[in-house]
C-alpha cells in the first residue's frame, strides 16, 4: 500500500510539475486563447483539452530539436502530434508567440512558413506551397492577422499585418496590411487602415464582388420601374 500511495504521489508531482511549466513557458498562448475563445473557461482545461495548445506544445520541442540538426526524430514526433491532434506542423516552421488554433483539425502549417504574433487561425487552415520548388516556399504571415476557417495560403507569399483572409478563401498572392481578403481566388478590400478585430464575425465579411453585383441588380430593378 506504501508503495502504490508512492507510486500515486510522484505522478501527481510529475503531472503538477508538467502543468506549471507550460503555464509559465505557453502563457502567452494561454492568454492568447482565454481572450479569443469564449468557451475556454480556465488555463487547466486549455492545457488538458485544447488541441491548439497540445500542437504548440509538440511544435516547440520538435523545432529545438530541428534546430539542434537531428534528423528524422523531429519529423516524426511531428507526425505523431498531427495523429494525436489533427493539426500539421514543420518542425522547421518559425512560429512567433501568441498563436491561438481553434479547434484546429486539418490544419496544415508547412516547413518555410513564417507566422508573426498574436495570430489567429481556424480548422482547416493550409499554409502551403504551390509546386515542387525549393527554398522558401510557403507563405509568411504578419503579425496580428487572422485566417479564417478553410482557408488557403500558398506559395512564398505575404500577408501583411492587420489583415483577415475570410473562411474558404484562397490566397495566391501578397496582401497589404490592413487588409481583409475574401474569394476564390482572393480578392483584397481594405479597411480603411483600422487594424482588425482579432474576434471578427466572419458573417460580416463584405465581398466586393456581391457587393458589385447586388448593386447592378438594385439598378436593373430601377430601370424596370422606370
Amino acid at each position: 500500500m506504501i508503495c502504490l500511495l508512492e507510486f500515486i504521489v510522484i505522478i501527481l508531482t510529475i503531472i503538477l510539475i508538467w502543468i506549471l511549466m507550460i503555464l509559465l513557458l505557453f502563457r502567452r498562448e494561454i492568454k492568447a486563447a482565454r481572450e479569443r475563445d469564449p468557451a475556454a473557461k480556465s488555463d487547466i482545461e486549455l492545457i488538458l483539452l485544447y488541441p491548439g495548445i497540445h500542437a504548440l506544445i509538440f511544435y516547440r520541442f520538435t523545432n529545438f530539436l530541428h534546430k539542434l540538426k537531428i534528423p528524422i526524430i523531429p519529423r516524426t514526433i511531428s507526425q505523431l502530434a498531427r495523429f494525436l491532434t489533427g493539426i500539421e506542423i514543420h518542425p522547421a516552421a518559425h512560429i512567433g508567440r501568441g498563436l491561438f488554433i481553434d479547434h484546429g483539425m486539418g490544419v496544415v502549417i508547412g516547413e518555410t512558413s513564417i507566422i508573426g504574433e498574436n495570430v489567429t487561425l481556424y480548422q482547416g487552415v493550409t499554409l502551403g506551397g504551390t509546386g515542387k520548388e525549393r527554398g522558401k516556399r510557403h507563405p509568411t504571415i504578419g503579425n496580428n492577422v487572422v485566417i479564417g476557417t478553410g482557408a488557403k495560403v500558398l506559395g512564398d507569399i505575404s500577408i501583411g499585418d492587420n489583415s483577415y483572409v475570410g473562411a474558404n478563401a484562397v490566397v495566391i498572392k501578397d496582401v497589404p496590411p490592413n487588409s481583409t481578403i475574401v474569394g476564390v481566388p482572393g480578392r483584397i478590400t481594405k479597411q480603411e487602415g483600422k487594424k482588425i478585430d482579432l474576434s471578427l464575425d466572419h458573417r460580416h465579411v463584405i465581398d466586393p464582388i456581391t457587393e458589385s453585383i447586388n448593386e447592378l441588380k438594385r439598378r436593373i430593378s430601377d430601370l424596370e420601374k422606370k
